[in-house]
């Protein structure tokens, strides 16, 4: 989507936005943590995320390849960076190209800077030679199918011959096709008030976003003033001199001071920030808190999970559950789909899932293939079952940050149920996926809310989990006597133990909102769990079991458990007043006779 457009919603709604941008890392370890930070970052829903275009086209390729990404994998919109610096005609359009192919649908254009090591600026021949025309080069090219974004500069560009004279170099941008600016970062608020002011004398009338810096460092801060010739107040530099050692004050004391900025932004009627993050995120996201925008942001799920911004994937309404914890599996398994079910989910064979040896490769290149030496020490080396339920329990508890089905930490809905899942790990159901019951909660609501704020939610309570097939025996017992929970087990060899219909589609999440028609975003469809089986199990060998050497106990145990176990789904249809633990409860309290004065085994946090 076209960010002015979404700047413009959010405008019309009264709703403050913010931005962050990143730079390609310079090592394969690097882009690793960047996509891991991002993932994390993408949970406060920004408005958009940008990649900057190194000095020179230096960084053209990891540019390309990471916006692609964060486009195709991410669920944001991305605004990619693009310069005419050392780039001949050709290769911005191949660039164009590329990007557009990517399902990138926002361009920041820019002129540059030269290369390190070149003094001035020099023109490509047969390339563009200022960023009004390679901004009206764009806008003829695509017209208005690509938003495109200019950069200003409060204080003037240390080129130009005078700042009044910057200004009318920002117009011709602006006249030239660019929908909003972005300004340089900035410390003197005085500076950007009277920016704007002439810039609107010279009837610059889009939106102008200030770019955000966050002090972390003294030395990198005092680089980037000087890099940029940005005025720093001295109130700034006063206060800064007494701790430029203490990089902790330095950071606490640059939240405070970026959050009293974006304070008095607002009071000029700014209502979007831009912020640099260095590919960092701490004082970012604490500036984000402290303002109050991280939650609003958070709550304002437009569905259940984040939707796809490839251009092609704008009508996709419905998602299996299975996927929640790996969207990006997802995504990429069903790039091939030539359109998606928008309402019922439909007949399942139709489309077809890819392969997922293909997934493999793509989860390379995207950085979330865990080195052995990171999972074996995250996970340890479990030589028994019970060890091995342990670390699921770990997991519900928070102290296992991840697992190989579950690429982020548990979400905060699911923390309702923690204890629940926990106990429920220490003896053998070892949870992967699940959600709690919901009857009615205001779409607003900051844990389970989506959609329209005026709506209510509905969701049916689901488990998903491994378990040794006896205990599966005894659980099926007790489900008997739970006619409102339908279920599905099946083993690595695709034994099927199940009381649901082989056509099953079970809407599990639900929304009611004004003036349309009733949404049902997330399913659990009995055909798809049979495919979503095999990549369960192969992550189970692939992502965990081969990680150890072959006379190992721990590839022993989690070798033998691959091969043995079921995965199992449970749904609790009753939505108003069933219980999907009950069964579980009785089955452990038979596993487990009491002693005399000792309590029962209840699942009740």
């Amino acid at each position: 989507m076209k960010i002015i457009d979404k700047m413009i919603s959010a405008r019309s709604s009264g709703q403050p936005f913010y931005s962050f941008e990143y730079f390609p890392p310079k090592t394969e370890a690097g882009l690793t943590n960047l996509y891991a930070r991002l993932e994390r970052m993408a949970q406060y829903e920004p408005l958009f995320v940008d990649i900057t275009w190194g000095a020179g086209g230096s960084t053209a390729d990891q540019t390309l390849g990471i916006a692609k990404t964060i486009q195709g994998y991410f669920g944001v919109d991305v605004m990619m960076h693009l310069t005419c610096t050392n780039m001949p005609k050709a290769q911005l359009e191949q660039a164009l190209d590329e990007a557009y192919q990517g399902g990138i649908r926002n361009i920041l254009a820019l002129r540059g800077d030269p290369p390190h090591g070149q003094g001035d600026w020099e023109a490509e021949e047969g390339g563009f030679s200022y960023g009004h025309e390679l901004t009206a080069h764009i806008r003829k090219r695509f017209g208005d199918e690509v938003g495109i974004a200019v950069g200003g500069y409060p204080e003037g560009h240390s080129e130009a011959p005078s700042r009044s004279q910057d200004i009318l170099y920002l117009k011709q941008k602006v006249d030239a096709g660019a929908d909003f600016i972005i300004t340089q970062l900035f410390y003197d608020i005085d500076e950007f008030a009277r920016f704007v002011k002439e810039c609107r004398a010279q009837g610059i009338d889009c939106p102008i976003i200030p770019g955000m810096l966050p002090i972390t460092n003294v030395d990198r801060f005092l680089r980037f003033t000087g890099f940029c010739n940005t005025k720093v107040p001295e109130r700034l530099r006063r206060d800064l001199e007494p701790i430029r050692h203490d990089d902790q004050k330095v950071q606490a004391y640059g939240i405070a001071h970026m959050v009293e900025m974006c304070r008095d932004l607002m009071d000029l009627g700014v209502d979007g920030f831009h912020f640099y993050t260095l590919n960092l995120e701490t004082s970012v996201l604490a500036i984000l808190h402290q303002l109050g925008l991280a939650e609003e942001r958070r709550v304002r799920r437009t569905l259940p999970w984040r939707p796809s911004t490839l251009p092609d994937r704008s009508q996709e309404m419905v998602r299996p559950i299975f996927w929640s914890n790996r969207p990006k599996s997802y995504t990429a398994r069903t790039a091939g789909w030539d359109d998606f079910p928008n309402g019922r989910w439909g007949d399942a064979q139709s489309p077809a899932f890819g392969d997922l040896n293909e997934y493999y490769l793509i989860r390379q290149g995207l950085g979330v293939m865990a080195k052995k030496e990171d999972l074996v020490s995250s996970l340890g080396e479990p030589a028994s079952e019970e060890e091995v339920f342990s670390i699921f329990k770990g997991y519900c508890e928070g102290r296992v940050k991840r697992l190989p089905w579950c690429e982020q930490e548990l979400q905060p809905e699911t923390e309702q149920i923690a204890p629940k899942l926990s106990m429920l790990n220490q003896h053998g159901f070892l949870t992967i996926n699940s959600q709690p019951q919901v009857s009615g909660v205001s779409a607003s609501d900051p844990l389970v809310g989506w959609g329209d704020p005026r709506g209510v939610v509905y969701q049916k309570a689901y488990i998903e989990f491994f378990v040794r097939e006896s205990l599966l025996k005894e659980l099926i017992e007790e489900l008997k006597k739970e006619p409102s929970i339908t279920y599905q087990a099946v083993n690595r060899k695709g034994r099927v133990l199940t009381n649901a219909s082989p056509q099953m589609v079970n809407a599990v999440t639900w929304g009611v909102f004004p003036d349309q028609e009733i949404i049902q975003p997330t399913i659990v469809d009995a055909q798809v769990f049979m495919i979503w089986k095999d990549e369960a199990f192969d992550l189970w060998e692939r992502d965990w079991v081969l990680r150890y050497p072959e006379s190992s106990p721990a590839r022993s145990v989690l070798g033998r458990m691959c091969q043995e176990y079921y995965l199992v789904n449970l749904v609790e249809n009753d939505f108003l007043k069933g219980d999907i633990f009950k069964a579980f409860e009785r089955c452990l309290i038979k596993k487990r006779p009491r002693k005399a004065g000792a309590s029962s085994v209840e699942l009740r946090g």
